[in-house]
């Protein structure tokens, strides 16, 4: 959803703010998949999720600037924040419950 909105931004944005704003959004996966794949270390795992979460953080800036930028409509705005926000959600949660594989 945040590449296909970020190709409707000014030719000057397209190399500014929507690159920073498509590189968090993406960081947010990507965080979660190498951590998941460190997962035997539960300690290890609860780092990237951390990560996962600063992106999720990272994304609502750019979001926000880009609606202030009127980069972005707010109805376009709410409906990501909202959901970045279900997500972070859901990380915080998975991140304060983790406890690693059963030994």
């Amino acid at each position: 959803e945040v590449s296909r909105l970020t190709k409707k931004f000014p030719r000057l944005e397209q190399v500014e703010s929507a690159r920073q704003l498509r590189r968090a959004a993406r960081s947010v996966p990507a965080n979660i998949v190498e951590g998941w794949a460190k997962r035997a270390s539960a300690l290890e795992f609860k780092r990237f999720l951390q990560m996962a979460i600063g992106s999720c953080h990272e994304t609502h800036f750019w979001l926000e600037l880009s609606k202030d930028e009127a980069f972005i409509t707010t109805e376009e705005y709410e409906r990501l924040r909202n959901w970045y926000n279900r997500i972070g959600a859901m990380l915080q949660q998975l991140w304060k419950h983790w406890r690693g594989p059963s030994k």
